[in-house]
């Protein structure tokens, strides 16, 4: 079993109600989150997705090791859950959670990809069963939008100089292969910077090749109307981009937009907003895990 530590696991599962009810765990991973969940509220139905199957078989395990049985796990991207929670006959459920960070079993995975430290493939792909990789689109997409899904995806100011040198090094074969095309392309200055100088293109890519920003989307516009009364939806971003769509969703759906106070008064809004700043991980769980420095939890109740 993986040793991969959920982020903000106290903080997420102290925000969801305890009572006993049907909870959807839109991010299985390793199935730490899932697991916290029938743990608090006792005797509750858990329907769990996740892309990778490898964490889908893993996660299975553990929590029938757990003595749980009471729990449907699907192969599927969180925005296809609206649908299929529908054909399952789910019109109602008390919380709902998603972690949007890569695990760490997919990160410390050389063959899959996702991880500029160690050499593989370029894969990239959560669902091993996706046609897109990272290969294709290094090796097949034209500068000028690779240029631009660096810019956006990455927020990656050199964004033109990277696509030159991805391009004028093709074809690459390997992360190494990438990540040696991504410093060239990249100034003396910033290669002097601290962290990683591939990570903000890495992100990028793994955003592109498994469309995560728009399955995102899809999914906060789909899935808050599932919460029953008091039920809470949680979600942890790991980057800026991923945060914002979260922050705006929850605005939008927490707060009447146009409001005036010398107007009549505006019909409640169904959702209160339970984090007017985000959630951050404590000073103890960043130092344990680096990785959740980044992380910031947001939630919403509906009323």
């Amino acid at each position: 079993m993986s040793g991969h530590k959920s982020v903000l696991l106290e903080e997420t599962i102290g925000l969801l109600p305890s009572r006993e009810g049907t909870y959807v765990d839109l991010t299985l991973g390793r199935a730490g989150h899932s697991l916290a969940i029938l743990e608090k509220a006792k005797g509750s139905r858990l329907i769990a997705f996740d892309l990778d199957e490898e964490a889908l078989r893993e996660s299975r395990e553990r929590l029938l090791e757990n003595g749980y049985q009471n729990f449907d796990l699907i192969h599927a991207n969180f925005a296809e859950a609206p649908s299929i929670l529908m054909e399952m006959g789910i019109d109602g459920v008390d919380g709902i959670i998603a972690d949007l960070g890569v695990s760490s079993p997919q990160f410390d995975e050389g063959e899959r990809g996702f991880s500029y430290r160690y050499d593989g493939p370029l894969d990239m792909r959560m669902d091993t069963s996706s046609p897109l990789t990272a290969e294709k689109v290094v090796n097949e997409y034209e500068e000028a939008a690779l240029s631009r899904l660096i810019y956006l995806y990455g927020e990656e100011r050199e964004a033109r100089s990277i696509a030159h040198s991805i391009v004028k090094h093709r074809p690459l074969k390997t992360t190494f292969d990438l990540v040696e095309a991504i410093k060239e392309g990249k100034s003396k200055k910033s290669l002097l910077k601290k962290g990683h100088p591939a990570k903000q293109t890495f992100q990028a890519i793994r955003i592109e090749v498994n469309g995560e920003l728009d399955s995102l989307e899809t999914m906060l516009k789909e899935m808050p109307s599932f919460l029953r009364e008091g039920g809470v939806m949680a979600v942890i971003s790991f980057h800026s981009l991923e945060d914002r769509l979260v922050k705006d969703a929850f605005k939008s759906l927490s707060v009447i937009e146009g409001s005036r106070i010398d107007g009549p008064l505006p019909e409640e809004a169904p959702y209160r907003l339970l984090t007017k700043k985000p959630i951050l991980p404590s000073e103890e769980e960043m130092i344990a895990n680096p990785r959740a420095k980044s992380a910031k939890l947001r939630a919403i109740e509906r009323k």
